[in-house]
């Protein structure tokens, strides 16, 4: 949308996920790109075809623990993400039968492990660590999802407030994903340049543990995702409720 057909189509801004959604709920945004967890939150509707999921292990969303996973009882969160942080919170206590206490903290691994059992890295703070070097047990969220469920995780979707999806919006979205992936070799040494990292942990990311374009089963995974925190939401309200 910045280089190729579409530059110009629409009026940009860049934010972190949990501001894009931010952007929608307050109507300073028309669309934007927004964790799927915000789809609980806001009534949008979302442009087919295109968005952030995993088939297998993410990479950039690592719960790394001084423990196994099971006997985790507090918990770091870098809250950058609303799904990552509700996807552990499922992966937790469907996969492993436990609710750690959590704080919030800066993406700082070693200030994290001081004052829990465990953290939750997220995006190009947990690209930079190499899990094989740790001391710690190491958990790529979207590997522990996908085997647990067999189906992809969904971490963001292409999402526009009720009335403004159409056909063509939604070609000109799909379009855009694959002029960016037949130009993936620019994105990669753009990218890798700007963020410090080498071109072949970019090309890795983008070519075998992200996948962009998003079809039937991803959206069954992402249903699947948003079920489980509704009912995870659900049980938690009733447990602080008053008698």
């Amino acid at each position: 949308m910045l280089h190729g057909p579409q530059r110009d189509t629409f009026d940009l801004e860049f934010r972190l996920p949990s501001g894009c959604a931010d952007q929608l709920a307050s109507g300073a945004a028309d669309i934007g790109i927004v964790p799927s967890f915000e789809l609980t939150r806001q009534d949008l509707e979302i442009i087919p075809g295109a968005g952030i999921a995993c088939h297998g292990a993410v990479r950039s969303i690592l719960l790394i623990s001084s423990c196994p996973a099971g006997q985790i009882r507090s918990l770091a969160l870098d809250s950058s993400s609303r799904t990552s942080v509700e996807l552990v919170r499922i992966i937790l206590r469907r996969r492993y039968g436990i609710a750690p206490q959590t704080v919030s903290h800066p993406p700082d691994l070693d200030a994290m492990m001081r004052i829990a059992d465990a953290a939750l890295i997220i995006g190009d703070p947990a690209l930079r660590i190499d899990p094989t070097a740790l001391p710690w047990h190491v958990y790529d969220l979207g590997a522990e999802w996908v085997e647990m469920t067999g189906l992809p995780m969904v971490f963001a979707v292409w999402a526009a407030r009720k009335g403004i999806v159409n056909p063509g919006l939604v070609e000109a979205f799909q379009e855009s994903c694959r002029y960016g992936l037949a130009c993936l070799e620019e994105i990669v040494a753009a990218e890798s340049a700007a963020r410090g990292f080498a071109p072949d942990l970019v090309r890795q990311y983008l070519t075998c543990n992200i996948v962009h374009q998003l079809g039937p089963r991803d959206y069954q995974g992402m249903e699947l995702f948003l079920d489980y925190a509704t009912r995870g939401t659900a049980a938690e309200t009733k447990l602080v409720t008053p008698v």
